[in-house]
């Protein structure tokens, strides 16, 4: 592997022009398919082998035309205090609306509240409802327009009027501007660490041309392939971090071989065959975990993990061929990791004698340890390390007691998907909930919709009569509508209004009661009785999502944890990265569930309404923290393994991981940090969350597990930390990240000193 990659960051390295022209054209490409492909219509949302995707389905083929995915929408009125709305001005107000609104192409059907008994007791709400015949996400903006506008119309007469319902769903803000902060960030941080512009802009330029080339591609292909907006924005989100991180990896590893006194071609080689392969191999692990989201059987999950790991193999591949010719062209505008700090100790010993500049030289590294052509003073790597090697029982004590703690919320932990109760309040679909919460019940936003399929039932009448009586007589029921049948008069839907609202453990008891009648109704009539409606969907899809995260870490986890027993030729090592992730990324959920549940400091992050967390977010965290996790670690421990295989003591070669790799690893972690959090200031709630998880479970896993845990570990193993059976080791592939293949170039080519190599590039 590192000899290959070696070969290949010479060849990019030489034909400069011809690498970064293809990937330019790639772009080009990319872009141009993006611009002329079809806008993409609705994205479809269905869960495989559930029951209500079941009832959903048999109502599309007992109900045709009845456009059961079509949007719908509803204008709430509420009656000035000391009013009512069956006054015969607000009768009059609400007439002239429902008459606006039946007016439009797309509109299948208005009610009228007076006649469909949506009036509240008090008098004082009501509400009116408008199907169309297409999905909200393809309404024409000015169906869209219509309805507000109506809304608009009868709020001038004094009723407070709001719109809700999906029919005013459009693609999600993307928080832009929190997102160019991300990106300042993670410029500066690229500037700190690599002590150029130049050396600081590579990584930004071919992060963002990635990226542009996998957004541009699944916008391309949105509307055949039937991506929805969230797809690009995970992939944006992912490839933006990782896309970053690797090619900081490689950068550094560059001025590092510079200091070695390489020539530049040969010092992009080095780079490419040793931090190119921890990137090939950290890369592998984000597209095994994003990947593996398709055990879920979720299709929009599917998705949305394939087309983020696409845009992280275009990230590798950019990283480990385009960086190489990117630093051709800069030449000697990267310098060598030491420079800057060689010529300050050369200018602070001009002018003092040579014999005494050699002794302190001696001292120095008598007491520091430190060999030529290293600095005579430890960084921050090489002090941390040796702290943790000197206390490593204390320092993993305190790492998974804190994280155990911060991980106690997760306990309490409530999943189901966002509505429009958890918008911001200054929304309109916001209010108009409340309002509906207020006049008829918490239970009004959440109906639960019940097909009776009869068709093999003798007398379909008695069924579907039996059902509504059965349903009546639950716990927690408020209303139940009488049945209506299709035209052939063998299925029926029935609405049944809880007493809780949608996202209450009683109304999911109310679900799993009726469903648990629908044995004895079978029994006795022959009819079958499905529940579906938004409400079961959601709890139907918190439940899938449930009981697939095991068979998912299962797969995940093991794949990864072959992969790294093939990069670190070990067993411990991978055992300890897996148990490392599962704990950061436990607290991780703890994190979210006291900020996003609970409402701890939720005000600093903009969140405005609590509630329960998103159904998708623990098995998706579990996906894409899983691959980014694994990427501190394959860059840190490959340098400790690369010092290990050279000769250095288990515990040497934990500070020289560190010496070299720490310092890199912090960047990437800030700046991934930088990414994920840029898209905390997204309108929408699930961007936002997702946001804020990936951002803390990064902080967590880099500054806590890599940093403290995984150190304190393998000084507390020793050699066991290294060791693998022998049949075990003949038998695995010995790809050589540690780049041991090119060691035997050493003596094959002379190396340049770093003078020789400024002046040749000034030449």
């Amino acid at each position: 592997m590192a000899t290959f990659l070696y070969k290949l960051g010479r060849l990019a390295f030489r034909r400069r022009h011809f690498a970064v022209l293809i990937w330019v054209a790639l772009l080009t490409l990319a872009g141009v398919g993006a611009a002329s492909a079809p806008a993409a219509g609705t994205t479809s949302f269905s869960i495989p082998g559930t029951e209500a995707q079941k009832a959903f389905d048999l109502l599309e083929q007992r109900f045709p035309g009845a456009s059961a995915d079509g949007a719908t929408g509803r204008i709430v009125f509420k009656a000035p205090e000391g009013q009512k709305m069956t006054d015969a001005d607000n009768k009059a107000t609400v007439a002239k609306t429902v008459k606006a609104l039946g007016d439009g192409s797309e509109v299948v059907s208005v009610t009228d509240p007076y006649t469909t008994n949506a009036v509240s007791k008090d008098g004082t709400v009501a509400y009116t409802s408008v199907r169309y015949d297409v999905p909200g996400m393809e309404l024409a903006d000015s169906t869209r327009d219509a309805l507000e506008s109506a809304g608009e119309s009868a709020r001038d007469t004094g009723l407070t009027v709001d719109v809700g319902g999906d029919a005013l769903e459009a693609g999600a803000e993307m928080g832009a501007t929190g997102e160019i902060i991300g990106l300042a960030l993670a410029a500066v941080v690229l500037v700190v660490t690599l002590g150029s512009l130049v050396a600081a802009g590579l990584p930004l330029l071919t992060a963002i041309i990635g990226v542009g080339i996998g957004v541009s591609t699944i916008t391309a292909l949105a509307n055949a392939l039937d991506l929805g907006d969230t797809t690009s924005t995970l992939a944006l989100m992912i490839g933006l971090a990782v896309g970053i991180d690797y090619a900081l990896f490689i950068v550094s590893r560059y001025r590092a071989e510079l200091a070695e006194g390489r020539d530049r071609e040969e010092a992009a080689g080095r780079a490419t065959g040793t931090a190119g392969s921890a990137v090939v191999f950290a890369g592998l692990t984000v597209v095994i975990a994003l990947a593996g989201l398709a055990v879920v059987n979720v299709p929009m999950l599917t998705k949305m993990g394939l087309a983020a790991a696409g845009t992280v193999v275009v990230a590798v591949l950019i990283a480990l061929t385009m960086i190489p010719a990117m630093l051709g062209y800069a030449g000697g505008k990267i310098r060598p990791a030491n420079e800057k700090r060689e010529d300050k100790r050369e200018d602070r010993a001009k002018g003092e004698a040579q014999g005494r500049v050699e002794g302190e030289a001696k001292d120095r590294a008598k007491v520091t340890g430190a060999s030529a052509g290293q600095p005579s003073r430890p960084n921050m790597g090489t002090r941390w390390a040796s702290f943790v090697i000197r206390r490593p029982a204390a320092v993993l004590l305190l790492g998974v007691v804190g994280l155990g703690v911060i991980a106690v919320p997760a306990t309490q932990l409530e999943l189901g998907l966002p509505d429009d109760g958890s918008q911001p309040t200054s929304t309109t679909q916001r209010r108009a909930y409340d309002l509906l919460s207020e006049g008829f019940g918490p239970g009004f936003n959440g109906p639960l919709m019940i097909v009776v399929d009869a068709k093999k039932s003798a007398d379909p009448t008695a069924a579907f009569t039996s059902v509504t009586d059965g349903i009546k007589g639950l716990k927690d029921v408020v209303t139940v509508t009488p049945a209506t049948p299709n035209k052939a008069g063998d299925t029926a839907t029935i609405t049944v209004i809880p007493d809780s609202k949608p996202s209450s453990t009683q109304t999911e008891d109310l679900v799993h009661a009726i469903r648990a009648q629908s044995a004895d109704i079978k029994a006795d009539t022959d009819a079958e009785v499905l529940v579906t409606g938004t409400t079961a969907m959601n709890i139907d899809f918190s439940q899938k999502l449930n009981d697939a995260l095991v068979p998912y870490l299962a797969l995940v986890v093991g794949l990864a944890f072959l992969l790294l027993i093939v990069v670190f030729r070990s067993i411990l090592v991978p055992l300890k990265a897996a148990l490392g992730f599962l704990l950061s990324v436990l607290a991780a959920l703890g994190a979210v569930v006291a900020v996003f549940q609970w409402g701890w400091l939720a005000g600093l992050i903009g969140v405005e309404e609590t509630g329960p967390i998103m159904s998708m977010m623990p098995i998706f965290m579990v996906g894409v923290v899983f691959g980014l996790a694994m990427d501190y670690e394959v860059f840190l421990v490959t340098r400790m393994r690369e010092a290990y295989v050279h000769g250095e003591s288990p515990s040497q070669a934990v500070v020289t991981g560190f010496r070299h790799s720490a310092r890199v690893v912090v960047a990437a972690a800030i700046i991934m940090m930088a990414v994920f959090g840029g898209f905390i200031g997204a309108s929408d709630s699930m961007i936002k969350m997702i946001g804020f998880g990936l951002a803390i479970a990064v902080f967590f896993d880099a500054f806590v597990v890599r940093m403290a845990i995984v150190p304190a570990v393998l000084a507390l193993l020793g050699k066991k930390a290294w060791w693998l059976p022998k049949w075990l080791d003949r038998a695995l592939p010995n790809v050589d990240v540690e780049g041991e293949g090119l060691r035997a170039l050493d003596t094959a080519r002379p190396t340049a000193s770093p003078d020789e190599d400024r002046e040749l590039v000034r030449a």
